[in-house]
Formats: structure tokens, C-alpha cells, sequence
């Protein structure tokens, strides 16, 4: 393969990457080898709940490189967000993409980015391929704006990271779990009177067991397959899509909003990914009540 090394703007950093040609074989593999991929190779090993297309990438017949095509925890709803009437089968989410770590340094990224849209219009007939970077892992989605998809904006979202530094959906089952306890503890001196139920974390439970709730961004983009994709975002999105104000380093936050009624900006967290399948151990979550 030939080799140019080229200096690219990454953000506000000049960094030194190495521009090659990856001549990609593109093949479905077994969900058990995605998931051990991605539990290697993954800055975050949890799954996404619909994996309808797990993707190998090989190079020489080994596989450098696995992307799950589906839907979130919300399939018609995310797309609703961005087009009225659309339904699930319009469109796939990227659930998970990564490479093995000797490719981090080059452009395999949005290559692998490019052989999935071509894999997609040939294997499937949705209209969008859909994805979000993550900004509270310090992602504003750089691959993606090198492979020219179209921005769509961001929105908030929360975690809680535990004291022990492991990060949790406040939909996640270990977070009802917690919520379960957090009513227990709210309602153990209540004999009489109505049971108070609850759906999120009390101030005064995270601040007793050292719990964080920290906010950040998720940047929204897609692409679109065929020109009545592109006809849509330009006659019926609900959202303006462009690729002219791209975010970068500076547009990540993150914020400590524990406290719902102070909230504070934080410098970056660090989470903990010990559990790689993200099933938080009863012993974990029984620490916090000792």
C-alpha cells in the first residue's frame, strides 16, 4: 500500500497522519466476533442495543476493523426528531466503529467510512446513514467531517459516574437499580401516607454515596444515500443540516450538574471501563451502601 505522509488540521492541533490507500474487504461476521473486537479495541466496550449489521474490515484477510450498523435505545423516535414520517427501515445508525490501534494514525477512519456507504447502497435501500460523536468522551466527530457528512447540531445528555469511576446511563438497568434504592431510602420512615416513586437520582442519595451526574453534548450527523435523501434535508428535515460549521476542540463542555439548581463546568472526566460488558456486579453497586 502507498504510504504519503501529510500534515492535517485535527482540530487545533497540527498532527502528523499518514494518508494511504486501504483497499478494504468488507464482509458480515458473527455478532460474538464484533462484540470481542470491540471489547478489545473500543474506548467504550458497551453494545448498542440493536445491532442489525455487524461489519468486519479486512486487510490481507485479517480483520482490522469492525462497524455495527442499527438503532439506538429510540429507532422511530431519532429519526422522528429529524424527519416527520420516516420510519426505521429509512435509515441505519452506526452503533460502534473501530480499528485496530497500528490504523489510528492514518486515514482508515474515514476510508472505512466511505466502504460502509458504498456496502450500504448496494446491500441495503435506506435513505440516511446516521451517527453521533460522542462529546462526553471528548468527541466533536472529526472522522466524520473528513469523510463529508452534514452536521445537524447537538443536544445534552447526562451520565452518572460512580465513585469508583464507572459511567452509567441514567436508562441503564444499573441506574434503576440505584433509583430503587434511592426510593427505599426515601420512603423507609413512611409507614403511612403515598409511596413516593421516583425517576432519577436525588441530590442528597449522590451526594451520600458519592455519585456524580455530569452533562456534555452529542453532535449530531448524517449522510445521505441517494438524491431523495438529499432532496429531504433540504425540503422536510426538522433540523438544519450544513458542513460549514463543523464543531472542534473548543465546543466540547462538560458539566457537573449533580446539583440540578448549580450547575458547573467541569474540565473533562475520567471514567473507568473495567466492566467490559458494562453489567455492573451486585458487589459494585452494594458497595455504595455499606
Amino acid at each position: 500500500m502507498p504510504v504519503c505522509n501529510k500534515k492535517r488540521y485535527i482540530g487545533i492541533t497540527l498532527t502528523q497522519i499518514y494518508i494511504m490507500k486501504f483497499d478494504y474487504e468488507i464482509n458480515k461476521i458473527h455478532k460474538d466476533t464484533a462484540v470481542c473486537f470491540i471489547q478489545k479495541y473500543h474506548y467504550s466496550p458497551m453494545m448498542p442495543r440493536h445491532n442489525i449489521h455487524p461489519l468486519g474490515y479486512f486487510l490481507d484477510g485479517k480483520l482490522k476493523g469492525v462497524l455495527t450498523l442499527g438503532w439506538g435505545t429510540q429507532p422511530e423516535g431519532t429519526i422522528n426528531k429529524m424527519f416527520s414520517g420516516l420510519k426505521t427501515n429509512h435509515y441505519y445508525e452506526i452503533g460502534k466503529m473501530c480499528l485496530s490501534p497500528e490504523l489510528n494514525k492514518t486515514d482508515a477512519g474515514s476510508q472505512m467510512l466511505s466502504a460502509t456507504i458504498r456496502w450500504m447502497k448496494r446491500n441495503t435501500n435506506c435513505l440516511f446513514l446516521y451517527t453521533l460523536a460522542d462529546g462526553m468522551m471528548g468527541k466533536c466527530g472529526y472522522v466524520y467531517q473528513a469523510s463529508n457528512f452534514y452536521y445537524g447540531g447537538n443536544y445534552s445528555t447526562q451520565v452518572y459516574q460512580l465513585s469508583n469511576g464507572i459511567k452509567i446511563h441514567p436508562q441503564s438497568k444499573e441506574a434503576r437499580k440505584l433509583i430503587e434504592k434511592n426510593e427505599i431510602q426515601d420512603n423507609k420512615d413512611k409507614r403511612f401516607g403515598e409511596f413516593v416513586k421516583r425517576f432519577r437520582l436525588s441530590y442528597e442519595f449522590m451526594e451520600e454515596n458519592g455519585i456524580r451526574k455530569i452533562g456534555a453534548n452529542m453532535f449530531r450527523y448524517i449522510y445521505p444515500l441517494n438524491k431523495k435523501a438529499k432532496s429531504l434535508m433540504k425540503l422536510s428535515s426538522n433540523l438544519i443540516w450544513n458542513k460549514t460549521n463543523y464543531p472542534k476542540d473548543k465546543d466540547l463542555v462538560w458539566r457537573d450538574e449533580t446539583d440540578n439548581k448549580n450547575k458547573t463546568l467541569i474540565e473533562r472526566p475520567v471514567f473507568s471501563f473495567e466492566n467490559a460488558n458494562h453489567k455492573i456486579s451486585g458487589a459494585s453497586l452494594e458497595s455504595f451502601f455499606i
